[in-house]
């Protein structure tokens, strides 16, 4: 003999069995689970060659002869002048640049690469800010002006922050 019937609250107006009210409530938990995920495709090959490129860059001269990894960790030179926003860039590309495209990579979260989309346009404009810092001085001696590493480095991130731009905003709408 069957045991009685347990109805739930979601499936008592709809006239569906308790188990076909789970399944739908299951089914539509695996839909919100998935709706947060991203899935890169292609675009995960050209962040991986711009994460790639952004080391690449931190290894070639920024300023005068002082490399990108030189500036992050500050061990700089007697005598060569580096500003605050070479800096700066440097953390931005390291935490966002190279931390959290791997991090959004391996996560495939939605909001990860909101995150990275949005701080790599922050950190093109950083970058680009630097190198101007570079070409213009207070006094009439110019100093050290940009190097080749910084000019593809900030490159490299305005190719991140578009490729994350692509992805995060391909997200279907979903309820």
């Amino acid at each position: 003999m069957c045991g009685p019937v347990i109805r739930d609250k979601a499936s008592e107006g709809s006239g569906e069995p308790a188990e076909w009210a789970d399944l739908r409530q299951e089914i539509d938990g695996v839909e919100r689970s998935m709706a947060r995920r991203i899935d890169p495709g292609v675009g995960a090959v050209v962040i991986a060659v711009a994460v790639l490129v952004l080391l690449v860059a931190a290894i070639l001269p920024w300023i005068g002869t002082v490399s990108g990894w030189q500036v992050l960790t500050g061990q700089i030179p007697e005598g060569i002048k580096v500003g605050v926003l070479p800096r700066v860039f440097s953390y931005a590309l390291t935490f966002v640049g190279v931390l959290g495209s791997a991090l959004a990579l391996a996560l495939r979260r939605w909001g990860l690469a909101w995150v990275c989309a949005l701080g790599g346009f922050a950190s093109t404009v950083i970058g680009v800010l630097s190198i101007w810092s570079q070409q213009t001085t207070t006094s009439h001696h110019p100093g050290p002006g940009p190097g080749g590493g910084l000019v593809l480095a900030v490159l490299a991130v305005l190719v991140l922050a578009s490729q994350w731009l692509r992805i995060a905003a391909s997200r279907p709408n979903t309820r």
